[in-house]
């Protein structure tokens, strides 16, 4: 595949290509999350075809040293944060104990910090035997996305589809244990970064985040308080 053929022109635009592959798999009463922010659009397309509801799965990148685009790990929220590391990449860039416990610390204040600012006293969803969309609007090296679903997997979903619009065929191959379905519109053979398959992929800010939250009604259905704490039935 070309990369004129293998270019969206932006989030939303991957988003509707997205929704008409997983709107024909016919999935029984989905729950639509969102790995924000660049997830956010994407998913909002997908939930409106599905006619799903849509929450957000809070996913920080542990950057490693010197190389903010690279992701060392990931840290998922909940009320035990899970953390995720490379081991791979944590040799090869020296990432030592301390550096690995400031950059949590770190992240951990924002993902706070985002969950306040996105979600406030908004209802979760539950995802307990249902069937859940995670999306992103790519991947790189995976981190995110396996933090997102040692989190989620915690809560017992019936099936986990991962939905993306590109991602390296390595990182797919890798993840395939992870979930029942895969779904990447460009599994990539070359790849340099999620940003060269956009025309437009800028950095979205939180209030354009929020906005778009708004666009698709959040239904809960039996409501979890807070992502992250068991349920009491």
């Amino acid at each position: 595949m070309d990369m004129v053929e293998s270019t969206f022109k932006d989030r939303a635009h991957a988003g509707r290509s997205l929704a008409k592959v997983l709107a024909g798999m016919e999935l029984e009463r989905p729950l639509v999350y969102a790995l924000p922010r660049g997830g956010v659009p994407v998913a909002v397309e997908i939930a409106k075809k599905l006619a799903a509801p849509l929450d957000l799965l809070l996913v920080r990148k542990i950057a490693a040293p010197g190389n903010p685009e690279l992701a060392l790990g990931a840290l998922v929220e909940g009320e035990k944060e899970e953390i995720v590391i490379n081991e791979d990449i944590r040799r090869l860039s020296g990432a030592d104990e301390e550096y690995i416990a400031q950059a949590v610390a770190s992240e951990s204040a924002e993902l706070e910090r985002r969950k306040a600012a996105y979600l406030g006293s908004r209802r979760r969803l539950n995802p307990r035997g249902r069937t859940v969309v995670i999306v992103d609007d790519g991947l790189a090296t995976g981190a995110t996305m396996k933090a997102a679903l040692i989190g989620l997997k915690r809560f017992g979903p019936a099936r986990i589809v991962v939905a993306l619009p590109v991602a390296p065929k390595q990182v797919l191959e890798d993840l395939a244990d992870q979930a029942n379905d895969i779904i990447c519109l460009v599994p990539a053979e070359f790849f340099r970064s999620v940003g060269e398959f956009y025309r437009d992929f800028h950095q979205l800010s939180d209030e354009e985040t929020g906005g778009l939250l708004k666009v698709v009604a959040s239904v809960s259905v039996n409501h979890t308080p807070k992502l992250g704490q068991k349920s009491s039935k």
